[in-house]
């Protein structure tokens, strides 16, 4: 019974006006034409029925307001049509003075009502509006008549509910397109991240590949070398390792249709001293301050992991032989990471803003935090980073 108490009870949501400019500049004229039905309908009702003046643009008015009513607002419209029909009948004369019960404006009113009606509501809607206006229809039309109107209704509602159809049909199209097209956009995407995925992992991989193993087995090639020597390749192998991990990690996450895959725990704030313990036996002098330090968050960690990285990796590349200094430590609710290092040169790619430096930016402005690097005036190259402690809730 939903579609009944759609029709009968429910409040109904107002349809949006048309966007079509044409029809926005007809609404004033069809409302005249309306009005002018109206005028013609009393003046038909003055001649036809015994009825007072007040009585008769009753009738009139009540007739053609349901079309204006239409526009927006169908089902409403509908149930003034139907409760019109029974008004409509008042001091009807047929078929002596009129052939139906009710003023040609009204029947061609109440038509268009139902045929607005069907063309934008759903099938079930439809069909209980049409059986009851046919019930006005077999009470108070003749015998010889009642069927040729009920042909007619029916007929009006048949074609309002094609048009709703096809309206339905054109949007259920329209809507396939639009998901056609994003799921085109998708499996572009994955196939570009593939294609990604599939270079770095036959160049990029192999060569890192290749630095491990030649690290490794460089003790066992190469007789009488220094124990430093032989740290040094073990560290550098190492380093090949870890960096062939990372890249693995990144390659699961582009060859992911989910962009969920599956990864080993990412590093934190913890694991710069670890970090900065790699680089200081692969010869960067390094001094540190890395106190424990609690309630920094996990995105939080993995910045200040990342950035610490990437300037030791910078000083390492741009300033080699320079002495470095890492200090970390809590300013209220941020975490301050402050690496600077001796300028031995000009400055490197990374600090003209290479794709280091944008990457740090990126990764603190994801945050919210602060980021400022260059010159400290004191003859070092300074990388200050304030992130907040914890993600913003």
């Amino acid at each position: 019974m939903g579609p009944l108490t759609y029709l009968t009870f429910k409040r109904e949501t107002p349809r949006p006006p048309v966007r079509r400019r044409q029809v926005r500049h007809a609404l004033p004229v069809l409302l005249f034409a309306l009005a002018g039905l109206a005028l013609a309908m009393a003046a038909s009702l003055e001649e036809t029925r015994d009825l007072p003046n007040l009585a008769i643009w009753a009738l009139a008015a009540g007739a053609v307001l349901p079309v204006a009513v239409s526009y927006r607002r169908p089902v409403a419209a509908w149930r003034l049509a139907f409760v019109m029909l029974f008004v409509g009948v008042i001091n009807a004369v047929v078929p002596l003075r009129e052939p139906w019960p009710w003023n040609a404006v009204q029947i061609l009113g109440t038509l268009f009502v139902l045929g607005r009606l069907a063309a934008v509501s759903e099938s079930l809607v439809t069909i209980w509006a049409t059986l009851l206006t046919l019930i006005p229809v077999f009470l108070y039309a003749p015998d010889a008549n009642a069927w040729g109107a009920a042909v007619g209704v029916v007929a009006v509602s048949a074609i309002g509910d094609i048009l709703s159809r096809r309206r339905r049909t054109r949007e259920l199209l329209d809507e396939q397109t639009e998901l056609n097209e994003l799921e085109r956009a998708k499996r572009a995407l994955l196939e570009e991240r593939t294609r990604i995925a599939r270079e770095m992992h036959d160049v990029v991989a192999h060569h890192m590949s290749m630095i491990a193993v030649q690290a490794e087995t460089a003790p066992y090639r190469l007789a009488g070398l220094a124990d430093e020597a032989k740290d040094e390749l073990a560290s550098i192998a190492g380093s090949a390792r870890q960096a062939l991990t990372e890249m693995r990690r990144v390659l699961g996450v582009l060859r992911s249709e989910d962009q969920q895959a599956e990864h080993a725990p990412q590093p934190g704030y913890p694991d710069i001293a670890e970090l900065v313990g790699t680089a200081r036996r692969a010869g960067l002098p390094v001094t540190e301050e890395l106190p424990a330090l609690t309630g920094i968050g996990e995105a939080a960690g993995l910045t200040a992991y990342r950035i610490a990285q990437e300037a030791l990796a910078n000083a390492a590349r741009h300033a080699p032989g320079g002495p470095v200094r890492l200090v970390a430590r809590a300013d209220g609710d941020r975490l301050e990471l402050r690496i600077s290092n001796e300028l031995t040169g000009a400055p490197g790619p990374a600090q003209k803003g290479g794709h280091g430096l944008i990457g740090m930016r990126e990764r603190v402005a994801l945050l919210g935090g602060e980021l400022s690097v260059g010159p400290d005036g004191a003859g070092a190259y300074q990388v200050l980073a304030r992130l907040p402690r914890e993600e913003a809730r």
